[in-house]
């Protein structure tokens, strides 16, 4: 049984507010679990529908059937398990290698995502403008696959952040340089930007290098990337470079 106490408390963690004030979010699925487990990050407590995850004590485990973790998932079908962990504290900014910088990414799948891919390039340090959506976001946390608990993600003024950094700063634009053309560095920031807008006015300043990743279709007519898949083709040419 989940007692309407825990009910409450676990979706009220859907709303960043509610996060924020318990120190709490949760997860879902066994892959995005089982990573966080074996990661610094502290459990709260487990919920599942199966026996499983034999090194969580019992006092930390409960075991539910499918309509309680109904009542609790953010899934419009839920998986075999949630799991509630404490926000870990804010680690400080790596301000070496490779750093991705997201300049007001909205939709939690493309941010989610773009860990995960930051993940798989070896980036270590993500920063994130305010108007970023949340990392705990269960949206995000579930896209990101278990990467959450391998990405140093930060928030903060991009302005500032910014105009301090001795790193080179990249950032993707329509007219840019080819980046199959480029000679990318070792070290430095990559910009990414809006799905709708963009990288703003004010950061585009601040650009030392403009990038851009030609369209080779015959009819030259779509206008755009996603922008995790940009990312990707991004991440993969900085890392063959290197």
């Amino acid at each position: 049984m989940v007692s309407k106490n825990q009910i409450k408390l676990i979706t009220s963690l859907q709303q960043k507010k509610y996060r924020y004030a318990n120190k709490l979010f949760f997860a879902e699925g066994v892959k995005g679990i089982q990573e966080l487990l074996d990661s610094n990050f502290e459990l709260e407590h487990l919920y599942s529908t199966q026996n499983d995850f034999p090194e969580v004590s019992n006092n930390k485990k409960s075991i539910i059937d499918e309509n309680d973790l109904k009542k609790i998932s953010a899934l419009a079908t839920p998986n075999t398990c949630l799991a509630v962990f404490k926000m870990p504290l804010e680690k400080s900014i790596i301000a070496t290698g490779l750093i991705v910088v997201l300049d007001s990414i909205r939709d939690p799948g493309n941010l989610g995502t773009i860990m995960r891919l930051c993940d798989w390039f070896g980036i270590q340090q993500i920063v994130c403008s305010n108007e970023t959506v949340d990392y705990f976001n269960p949206k995000v946390v579930q896209a990101t696959m278990g990467s959450i608990a391998r990405v140093n993600v930060n928030y903060t003024n991009l302005n500032s952040y910014l105009q301090q950094t001795q790193l080179p700063i990249f950032g993707t634009f329509m007219n840019g340089e080819n980046i199959y053309k480029s000679i990318l560095p070792q070290q430095g920031i990559i910009i990414m930007g809006n799905e709708a807008n963009g990288i703003s006015e004010t950061l585009e300043k601040l650009v030392q290098n403009r990038l851009t990743i030609p369209r080779f279709g015959s009819l030259q007519k779509t206008e755009s990337l996603n922008v995790a898949t940009a990312t990707a083709i991004i991440l993969s040419e900085f890392s063959r470079g290197n």
